[in-house]
């Protein structure tokens, strides 16, 4: 072990080098700067680097210069080096020591941060130069990025307005408003941020490990096929937030790093390390990006390194968050930058859960990012975690998810997912696609305005049985019948258990249709998607959310008309005649009303979902008046 003065004289050196690089350069001849640049970098040096391999305090190990790769990137070169260590001549590359700093020649010359292949058999690191990541410690964050109840996004900035102005950023969804969907969203990011070359092809980021906390085994795999190609690594085990009293209080050179993507009783962080804090309560980190969004707003944490576990494959440390500090702010190729002062708004989900005789805990919550693209799949996972720890069982379920989402001065929307699983609860992707997540995604991408999720509250109700009709047939009891009348159809429905349940739906087909044979549909209202008007701004975005389908526990009755219907400026009106289409339509522009074929439904409640589909005809009949 270590000597505690041998401790003392690294951590001194760190804090003196940091300090140098803050203060104006000493007087004198002999005076060096505090930052060592690839030019001034040869073969063979030798130095040290700063890391933390237990608890929350900085550890030396030794580095030698092998050399430098010129034009590594575009305007960018990158230090070579062994880490000759006792501990890293087992562990090589180590995931979570990305931002470690090191020093040649007593100066900073960069972040460890690039790892040459899987399967090492030599500890060999690739290292950011220091005088890129300073560039990005020093770049400005733009007026109003969050709206941060109204406050300024930093301290030094203006007043941001009352409302903050649409920021568009390069995690958005790339779709029509309300039209979100997350998988298509990771297929968006993963394209215009790059998944990067394959390991064992050159010097690569070495991957964020992402500790996760409270996370089941199939939100973690549900997770992982969202992330994983952004070069975050998920791992089971970590990543809580311990509050530890004794941590420090602020950064330090080579200390522990966490981005924290969730908080609470599910928690997932990002692990690294802190490179160079200036004193003033920013750092640059990690010498590589989280997930190269720019501008950014995710909570931070001091980290604490439980272990490194030593892997032929890649090892990475374990650890988790000793004390929450900071906020990333800005996530570019050469480092991530963290504001001390700043805090990053986060979305609260609180879950109750009810139906589960017995359930030691019922009640959760946890608080996630409100970056755009992690924050719905992020909500879509704590949720399948929940329901996975609390309500697992090897039966049948129905259930049901209501949910309500609070936008910071717009009110609240009321969202309801249902469903019915077999042998178990449902699969976390259900949950990726519930209208929680939609909606979180089509509030957070919107084109109009920076839009704030001040909470989540969801229940979740489950019940151990199939609460199911199946549709067997539908009976047509009046195959010809007078325009403008009723028709009768009789609809066979099966139960899991039990006797045939017959229900007679009424239909009125209207005087149009006379003289033709028209077809009825028969489906269940959950896979009917009524006609929306596109949204024009926010608020009527909301006011689309829950109409996204018809109630689930019922049956609809539809067929076509041969009217037409029109969507403009957030109303729908269903049924038009064509000459009024053409007295709408503008003569000298071409954002008039979009028509739609029109459809008239007869909605039925029932006790019961149903599942099925069937199609009949009827005749209608002229009648002369």
């Amino acid at each position: 072990m270590r000597q505690p003065s041998a401790l003392l004289g690294a951590l001194s050196t760190g804090v003196l080098v940091a300090l140098g690089a803050a203060v104006p350069l000493a007087r004198g001849e002999d005076a060096k700067p505090p930052t060592i640049s690839p030019s001034e970098i040869k073969s063979g040096m030798k130095g040290y680097g700063l890391t933390v391999f237990r608890g929350t305090q900085p550890e030396r190990f030794d580095v030698e210069v092998i050399g430098v790769l010129q034009s590594f990137r575009p305007g960018q070169s990158l230090i070579v080096i062994k880490t000759p260590n006792p501990r890293l001549d087992i562990v090589k590359t180590v995931r979570g020591m990305s931002g470690s700093p090191i020093y040649l020649d007593g100066r900073l010359a960069g972040a460890y941060a690039y790892s040459l292949s899987q399967f090492e058999v030599e500890p060999v690191a690739g290292v950011t130069p220091i005088d890129l990541m300073l560039t990005e410690l020093r770049r400005p964050i733009p007026a109003g990025f969050w709206p941060l109840d109204s406050t300024a996004p930093l301290p030094t900035a203006a007043a941001a307005p009352a409302r903050p102005e649409h920021h568009a950023s390069a995690t958005m969804f790339e779709g029509p408003p309300g039209a979100y969907d997350l998988r298509e969203h990771a297929r968006q990011i993963a394209a215009h941020l790059g998944t990067g070359p394959e390991p064992g092809h050159g010097f690569v980021p070495s991957a964020t490990p992402l500790m996760m906390a409270g996370v089941g085994d199939r939100a973690a795999q549900a997770l992982r096929t969202l992330i994983e190609p952004l070069g975050l690594e998920p791992l089971q085990g970590g990543g809580g937030t311990g509050n530890d009293p004794n941590a420090p209080r602020h950064f330090v050179n080579g200390g522990g790093l966490g981005v924290q993507l969730a908080r609470g009783d599910v928690s997932m962080m990002g692990l690294g390390t802190a490179t160079y804090v200036d004193g003033a309560g920013k750092l640059a980190g990690f010498g590589h990006p989280m997930l190269n969004g720019g501008d950014e707003a995710i909570p931070t944490c001091v980290g604490t390194v439980l272990w490194i576990n030593a892997s032929s494959l890649a090892s990475h440390k374990v650890g988790e968050c000793a004390r929450s500090l900071g906020t990333l702010v800005q996530d570019r190729q050469s480092a991530i930058v963290v504001d001390e002062r700043v805090v990053a708004p986060v979305v609260p989900i609180d879950v109750d859960i009810a139906g589960v005789v017995g359930a030691p805990h019922t009640h959760w919550h946890s608080e996630v990012t409100q970056d755009k693209f992690l924050a719905p799949g992020l909500a879509g996972v704590v949720l399948g975690s929940l329901i996975e720890a609390t309500t697992s069982e090897r039966r049948d379920v129905t259930w049901k998810l209501s949910s309500q989402v609070t936008v910071t001065g717009h009110g609240s929307v009321q969202l309801e997912d249902v469903g019915i699983a077999s042998g178990g609860t449902p699969e976390a992707g259900d949950w990726l696609r519930s209208k929680l997540v939609t909606t979180l995604g089509d509030v957070l991408s919107n084109p109009w305005e920076q839009a704030r999720i001040e909470r989540v509250q969801a229940r979740f109700e489950v019940k151990y049985a199939r609460d199911l009709w199946r549709l067997r047939g539908v009976e047509v009891l009046d195959p010809v019948v007078d325009a403008g009348g009723r028709a009768r159809l009789r609809l066979r429905l099966v139960p899991e258990n039990g006797p045939e349940v017959a229900r007679v739906v009424e239909v009125t087909l209207p005087q149009e249709l006379g003289g033709k044979e028209v077809e009825l549909d028969v489906l269940p209202g959950y896979d009917v998607v009524p006609e929306l008007a596109p949204p024009e701004n926010l608020d009527q975005l909301l006011a689309n959310e829950p109409r996204q389908m018809i109630s689930p526990r019922t049956v609809v009755v539809q067929f076509r008309v041969p009217s037409q219907g029109i969507a403009y400026r957030g109303h729908v009106t269903p049924r038009l005649p064509t000459f009024t289409l053409d007295a709408l339509r503008p003569q000298s522009s071409n954002a008039g009303p979009e028509a739609f074929q029109s459809w008239s439904r007869t909605v039925v409640p029932l006790e019961m979902y149903i599942d099925g589909h069937d199609k009949v005809k009827v005749k209608v009949r002229t009648v002369l008046r």
